[in-house]
């Protein structure tokens, strides 16, 4: 079955809309062009008085000292930051600390380590769409996200490099904090409480959540955050163009007043909103009880509006099949799919890859040099916007894309520690995902395989 690209993404953009794209790049790109120059903000009073417009700040960012890059993208890029009332989660202030203590090459690479396998300007465009086409205001969103990613979360340096082995080699620790986070996260892994498994009717793949199996207070905080985050990012690993969204669905069957923690609901609402815009297709609350209204009707009032609106309420399997077909619907939900979640362990040496320093550093060398291409590709795609050059540079953009998403699965096992996912057979070798694969890899060994000679 294929799918079309929804409008506002890669290869379907209104003119106006790639004009943005442009525009978006533009600012992207000027970071990292010169550390050592100031950048600068200069402030007028921030708070506007009645019936008068809200005052901005400028910032001009790092300036650029090659003059023909710097025609290509000005050499002090203005940023407008207004204080409209809709800043819900402290971006701009995120922005302005991030700009201020985190190195332009910093924010750089968190940005291109977030675009892992996907098309850059697929996670550009996300941020568009999520700040409905503000530049500044999609920059200041996208500069927000990587410095939670960089300093609080720490999704891609630990997160993602040590997962669910390294929870497990953490139940050995001696450090009392380090122990009980590992404890809980493998709790929840293996729980069955959170899963990833098929996908519904659009080819979006879902995300099933027991609530039943919730108690408040089982785990800690932080390995909650954690393990949501773990949960997202390894929903990422099986997007492929077209589809670009998960749907998540509650199971409510069993839900009692023991089952409700506000807290992780008002993280993964953050998450969605914040820090992974654009990425909810659906959410299906399955099953939920009288007693959940009231409930609900806290919940949605922190809820943004087009968040709100793709939650769907569901009451039995016939009503489930409007989002996902009947053949792909859990038994337990009533459906024909006849799929328990079992977790797979972790299996010794399946993570032996992250261990070969000298063939990591050269595959990041080699993707460095692409991402180079990338970038100078996109310069010359904003200096010839409108000309007959544009065609030619647009193709190539569009060649380097590929390129990327290809070497970043020669990347993957050397920099992402293996999941439930590998070990089950669903992301395969290349990056080719099987939602319903007929075996699983010979003692959870994953398929994925990568060498030096894979190096160019």
């Amino acid at each position: 079955m294929t799918f079309e690209a929804p409008p506002g993404r890669p290869g379907n953009l209104t003119p106006e809309q790639e004009e943005k794209l442009r525009k978006l790049w533009n600012l992207i790109l000027s970071l990292g062009e010169d550390s050592t120059a100031a950048n600068t903000v200069t402030s007028e009073a921030s708070t506007p008085g009645k019936g008068e417009k809200p005052k901005k700040k400028r910032i001009s960012l790092f300036n650029r000292k090659d003059k023909k890059d710097a025609e290509a993208a000005n050499s002090a890029t203005p940023v407008d930051i207004k204080d409209d009332g809709e800043d819900k989660y402290g971006q701009t202030k995120q922005f302005l600390d991030a700009l201020a203590s985190q190195s332009p090459e910093a924010l750089r690479a968190t940005i291109w380590s977030m675009v892992k396998h996907d098309h850059p300007d697929a996670l550009a465009l996300r941020f568009l769409r999520a700040r409905k086409w503000d530049v500044d205001k999609a920059f200041v969103m996208m500069i927000s996200t990587m410095n939670w990613r960089m300093t609080e979360m720490k999704v891609d340096e630990e997160i993602m490099r040590t997962g669910e082995a390294g929870a497990l080699e953490a139940l050995k620790s001696t450090d009392a904090k380090v122990k009980k986070l590992g404890e809980d996260f493998m709790a929840q892994a293996r729980s069955g409480k959170t899963f990833i498994h098929g996908v519904d009717k659009t080819g979006r793949p879902i995300c099933m959540v027991r609530v039943r199996l919730h108690r408040q207070g089982e785990q800690c905080e932080e390995s909650l955050e954690k393990y949501t985050v773990f949960l997202i990012e390894t929903a990422r690993m099986v997007l492929a163009p077209p589809v670009d969204t998960a749907t998540i669905v509650f199971d409510m069957t069993g839900f009692s007043m023991a089952n409700m923690d506000y807290t992780p609901v008002k993280f993964m609402i953050k998450c969605f909103e914040a820090n992974y815009p654009e990425s909810l297709g659906a959410v299906l609350v399955h099953r939920s009880p009288w007693v959940f209204q009231g409930i609900w009707k806290i919940i949605k009032g922190w809820l943004d509006p087009v968040v709100a609106s793709k939650v769907h309420f569901t009451n039995n399997a016939k009503e489930m099949e409007e989002f996902i077909a009947p053949a792909n619907i859990l038994k337990e939900l009533d459906g024909q799919e006849n799929w328990d979640y079992k977790y797979i362990e972790p299996v010794v040496g399946e993570n032996d890859k992250m261990n070969d320093t000298a063939t990591r550093e050269t595959l990041l060398s080699g993707r460095e040099d692409l991402i180079h291409s990338f970038e100078e590709a996109t310069l010359q795609w904003i200096k010839d916007a409108g000309t007959e050059k544009e065609q030619a540079v647009k193709t190539q953009r569009e060649e380097l894309a590929q390129k990327l998403r290809d070497d970043y699965w020669k990347l993957d096992p050397y920099v992402r520690a293996r999941c439930f996912l590998d070990r089950s057979g669903v992301i395969q070798e290349g990056g080719k995902v099987d939602f319903y694969p007929k075996a699983a890899p010979l003692n959870g060994v994953p398929r994925a395989d990568t060498s030096a000679d894979d190096v160019d």
